[in-house]
């Protein structure tokens, strides 16, 4: 039996529809999807933080690269002298060099002693060692504290009536011998940033494939050599933000010293510098914008190397 038509079936009065009504359709509701009220609460949402970034963030850092060239403080004219706050920074200003003395002195003690001191306490902990909780509480406790709390406790310690010269019987000015008072403070430092570096290679640890630790224990490796030749290379994003970390604590480091003694008498660093040319009593705004130029500039050359990695093994 023959079979009726498509028109003969369809109802009368009614055309047959169109395959590119739907497609028209939903091109139509796709542009319907956002609303006048949308659009204002994504502008809202997405242009209050990129005017606070702009105006908290980027402008104050073009007003200093500019103020760097200039000779201001606060008040007279502003007279504009090329790079001659360069110049006497480097030539004519005596406390810079020991400032990045200090600065190179704490980037190598908390990268070649902190650093391994917090990968290696990882490395147990990840073991599943017992009370592990609690050695995790215990070393990561001095993370939560602001540098100025720990500044606060270098004096509890440090002083000359404090705990370190009550056990040892002595009566050291560990705050005040421009000879030892940086190595007193690295070493609170360092304690602070150990825990900091655990959390960090103790969650990279968890997130290494069993497989590759197997495969290696197969061939023959001991624990030292799968950690050394597998484990660790494997961890190269995370000893990536390490390394950027560490340099970043490195050059901000501000507020213990200038709570221990105002970063003078042996703990000049340059963000102590900075501060005291553009708020202190010099008053020299175009100088400390230009050792604020400089600082951002060595901060600067680390922050790439971090972004070119991360792109790098985006693209991969």
């Amino acid at each position: 039996m023959a079979q009726p038509s498509l028109e003969a079936r369809s109802p009368v009065g009614s055309a047959p529809s169109s395959p590119a009504a739907p497609s028209r359709r939903r091109r139509s509701a796709r542009k319907r999807r956002f609303t006048r009220r949308d659009l204002a609460v994504f502008a809202l949402l997405v242009g209050i933080p990129v005017l606070l970034e702009v105006a908290l963030i980027w402008g104050p850092t073009i007003a200093s690269v500019a103020l760097s060239f200039s000779r201001w403080d606060g008040i007279s004219p502003l007279r504009w002298i090329g790079g001659e706050n360069y110049t006497q920074i480097v030539r004519d200003y005596p406390p810079f060099w020991p400032a990045v003395w200090h600065n190179v002195l704490w980037l190598g003690f908390l990268g070649f002693i902190a650093t391994p001191l917090g990968l290696f306490f990882a490395v147990l902990l990840d073991k599943g060692i017992r009370f592990t909780r609690l050695y995790q509480s215990a070393l990561y406790l001095p993370v939560v504290l602001s540098l100025a709390v720990v500044g606060f406790i270098a004096q509890l310690i440090y002083s000359r009536d404090g705990v370190l010269n009550a056990i040892g019987g002595t009566k050291i000015d560990w705050i005040g011998d421009p000879h030892i008072n940086l190595w007193a403070v690295l070493a609170l430092v360092a304690w602070k940033h150990t825990g900091y570096v655990m959390i960090l290679y103790l969650a990279g640890l968890k997130a290494v494939d069993p497989t590759l630790k197997e495969a290696a224990s197969i061939d023959g490796a001991n624990e030292a050599q799968t950690f050394v030749k597998v484990v660790f290379p494997a961890m190269r994003p995370i000893n990536v933000i390490v390394l950027v970390i560490t340099v970043i604590e490195a050059l901000r480091a501000f507020d213990i010293v200038y709570v221990v003694n105002k970063g003078r008498n042996g703990l000049e660093l340059l963000s102590v510098l900075v501060s005291a040319n553009i708020v202190g009593e010099a008053s020299r705004i175009g100088f400390g914008s230009a050792l604020a130029v400089i600082l951002l500039t060595i901060s600067l050359g680390f922050v790439v190397i971090y972004l070119v990695q991360v792109f790098r093994e985006d693209a991969q």
